[in-house]
């Protein structure tokens, strides 16, 4: 009989065909994911148009989904290390993707509040599973690098919402684009038959022969044989239980990634929901003013995959250290009169040091925790973190219904960024402080 280490397996393997799939479909969930949420921001201005919102009632209403961001994160992430990922994966996408159709049939705030929050259930649940997904059967050399890939597609997502709002809602309107995310539930089947599932839900439930049949797609250089003993470092006797995201020293550690998450949320749908409305109400055009999201979310890819390249070098905490420094800097310089190309550079900086740190952080929350609590971790990190994307867009509806000057709205969302830098800096300082053997499995300072 032979005894097979399996995260040793996983952890010394060469990208491979396996990998690539797997990053390809979770990607491509994470861009319709981030299609369905930064959709609130580009229909914004013409919701306050048409409804004759005021900015306190449009903030309100872009917080539904993230109220329901908040609970799925909380309920899916913590369900899926008991069901299985995959599993859960599928019920969020069909959660987010058919309701958000559903959005462009809204005839009144109210509906369209509704049919938000049961879409951010969806959206806010599948966040930490797919996470958590890449990041399990990533080979260890490239595991922060490919999670940030993989991430990244929220803001093609963004991207991808701001372009087709640009050129559908002069057309045809804001129910136009909501019509496009229909096109996830198309790719169901497939996704069903791709996507794999977790290795160590499979080890916890007994499911030896589909275990050694992804294990051998990981690592080509395993040849199963029938007497095989698959060994996991916590798969055997281990609970996932929320109570496991604060024992052997990960108090103090879990707490501070909490205060990080929530802050940086609160500066990701702050500027999300209100950049188009505060530069149009600056006096830039409708299609202008979505330009600056697109920008945004094309300076949070640059920043999310050169994070985490340095993040699997030089540590991706002290990269995360680094980039809420970064996004704190970038939002005050906002706050000066700028040229229009330095403006650009600047949302750019802010889109990877925002958006960007977002991403980073999920990774740096999933390679803290042990793979048996993994998705609980990620999702409670984010559960959490959802108050601060929820106070987000009320905050950016106050200031701007308080007709305080431009730069004053990019001088509060500063703040968040240097409370953020602080919590990291105890996440780091508090990890050295315990032993190794204590905390999660892979180094991440």
């Amino acid at each position: 009989m032979r005894t097979i280490d399996v995260s040793a397996l996983m952890d010394g393997a060469r990208f491979n065909a396996f990998h690539a799939r797997v990053l390809v479909w979770c990607a491509l969930i994470i861009i319709f994911d981030g299609y369905d949420l930064v959709i609130y921001g580009v229909v914004l201005p013409s919701l306050m148009a048409e409804w004759g919102l005021s900015s306190v009632q449009a903030g309100a209403l872009g917080s539904c989904a993230l109220v329901g961001m908040m609970l799925g994160a909380l309920f899916f992430g913590s369900i899926s290390d008991r069901i299985g990922r995959r599993k859960t994966i599928m019920i969020c996408v069909l959660l987010f993707s058919g309701v958000t159709a559903l959005n462009g049939f809204a005839s009144s705030p109210e509906i369209f509040a509704l049919c938000r929050f049961i879409a951010g259930l969806g959206i806010g649940g599948v966040m930490p599973n797919v996470v958590a997904l890449m990041n399990e059967y990533a080979p260890k050399k490239s595991r922060s690098t490919l999670v940030a890939i993989m991430f990244s597609g929220y803001s093609l997502g963004g991207m991808l919402s701001a372009g087709l709002g640009m050129l559908f809602i002069p057309q045809w309107g804001w129910q136009a684009v909501f019509y496009v995310a229909l096109i996830p539930l198309l790719m169901l089947p497939l996704l069903l038959r791709q996507l794999p599932e977790s290795m160590d839900f499979l080890l916890r439930s007994g499911q030896i022969e589909r275990a050694k049949s992804i294990l051998t797609q990981t690592n080509p250089s395993y040849l199963p044989e029938s007497h095989d003993e698959l060994v996991h470092a916590v798969s055997r006797g281990s609970t996932a239980s929320i109570g496991e995201l604060f024992r052997d020293g990960r108090l103090i550690s879990t707490f501070a990634l909490w205060v990080a998450f929530f802050c940086c949320l609160l500066m990701v749908y702050a500027l999300s929901s209100w950049l188009p409305k505060i530069m149009s109400s600056a006096g830039y055009g409708l299609n202008s003013s979505l330009a600056f999201l697109l920008v945004l979310n094309g300076g949070a890819i640059v920043g999310a995959i050169a994070g985490g390249w340095l993040g699997d070098r030089v540590g991706i905490t002290r990269v995360l250290l680094s980039f809420f420094v970064g996004g704190a800097l970038s939002l005050s310089l906002l706050a000066i009169k700028a040229p229009l190309g330095v403006l650009y550079l600047l949302i750019a900086i802010a889109g990877a040091c925002t958006i960007g740190t977002q991403i980073l952080a999920n990774a740096c929350a999933v390679q803290y925790y042990p793979p048996h609590v993994r998705s609980t971790g990620l999702g409670w990190a984010m559960g959490v973190g959802r108050t601060g994307a929820i106070i987000g867009p009320v905050l950016g509806g106050v200031l701007h219904g308080s007709s305080l000057p431009l730069h004053a709205s990019f001088l509060v969302f500063a703040i968040p960024g240097v409370v953020g830098a602080a919590a990291i800096l105890v996440f780091l300082t508090r990890r050295k402080a315990v032993p190794p053997a204590q905390i999660g499995t892979q180094p991440i300072s």
